[in-house]
């Protein structure tokens, strides 16, 4: 990271205090036009932000990863935000022959054999398409929680993000379940009803279940995994 990009987050955050959501991603639009990109995986949490950003009116792009094994729940609720906000939010691929090369050579269903061909699969489907959304901006906002993962916990609201050379904004670090939970009914905002049977983070259908009382929330995700590799890598925090 640059000199020029320390000083831009320590001058962001010192700005974010005391500001609402709404009134620091406008900030954020204002400082960095046309630079400013949202990922929704169509989340409890991700559903929050897209409503703040598309209910005032910010100038946002937003976009998901369609990977193409996604819940038909998600397509479900992916529509229903559309037609709610009148807009339409634009989807990444995977590139169409890496795709057809990692299947032909694992297998559609490697990714459950090893660590590595799971990793694979999540470069192909999620990882590339996400740097190519991310491509020529500044701000990425994100709907992580530090709930959802031990290694969240310690994360600041603004921090850089090496490998795609963007700034992330992370609005509802802080917020607890009850919190998105209020809101969501608070604002009639559109949410996958998988939430509703215990799925706590939704990702690809053959690798998210629901989580059991008691559980860890990333108990759902790769669930065949040992905790510590269970990240896609979407999101690296750097040490």
């Amino acid at each position: 990271m640059t000199q020029i990009q320390k000083n831009d987050i320590s001058r962001l955050l010192h700005q974010l205090s005391g500001l609402k959501i709404s009134e620091f991603i406008k900030l954020l639009t204002e400082e960095f036009p046309g630079q400013v990109t949202f990922s929704s995986s169509f989340s409890y949490e991700d559903q929050v932000i897209t409503h703040e950003i598309l209910n005032n009116q910010l100038p946002v792009k937003i976009f998901t990863l369609d990977t193409g094994r996604m819940f038909a729940e998600t397509y479900s609720v992916w529509s229903s935000t559309n037609a709610k906000y009148g807009t339409n939010i634009k989807a990444y691929y995977p590139n169409a022959e890496a795709l057809q090369e990692f299947i032909e050579a694992k297998g559609p269903n490697s990714f459950y054999e090893s660590v590595e061909n799971r990793k694979s699969c999540c470069g192909i489907r999620k990882v590339e398409p996400l740097k190519r959304a991310l491509a020529g901006n500044a701000i990425w906002i994100t709907g992580l929680r530090a709930e959802h993962s031990a290694d969240r916990h310690d994360l600041p609201m603004l921090e850089w993000d090496e490998s795609n050379k963007i700034i992330k904004y992370h609005p509802i670090l802080h917020w607890t379940t009850e919190e998105v939970k209020k809101y969501i009914n608070d604002n009639s905002v559109p949410y996958n009803p998988l939430h509703d049977k215990g799925f706590v983070s939704i990702g690809c259908a053959p690798c998210t279940r629901a989580i059991k009382p008691g559980e860890d929330f990333r108990a759902g995700r790769w669930w065949w995994e040992d905790a510590d590799k269970k990240e896609c890598g979407l999101h690296v925090h750097e040490g």
